[in-house]
């Protein structure tokens, strides 16, 4: 195993310590996970918005499917 140390601000080490007392963290290195869950949680989050935002389409469902396959094919997902 490998050990590393980072450094934290004041504040961001009292918020750390705050979720070790309340039994959300067992210790510090839980913090650098919990900030990669947010992150994904945010990006899933934006991409809801932006799409309850974007309206109605008048596509069909296949032709949605379709552009997701082309799409997928295209990057070599599918």
């Amino acid at each position: 195993m490998i050990r590393k140390t980072i450094t934290f601000t004041e504040k961001q080490d009292k918020w750390i310590k705050s979720r070790i007392t309340i039994g959300e963290f067992t210790n510090d290195s839980e913090y650098p996970r919990d900030q990669a869950k947010n992150a994904k949680f945010s990006a899933l989050k934006a991409a809801i918005t932006e799409g309850m935002e974007s309206g109605v389409s008048i596509k069909s469902v296949p032709d949605i499917m379709k552009e997701v396959e082309d799409r997928m094919r295209a990057d070599g997902r599918l």
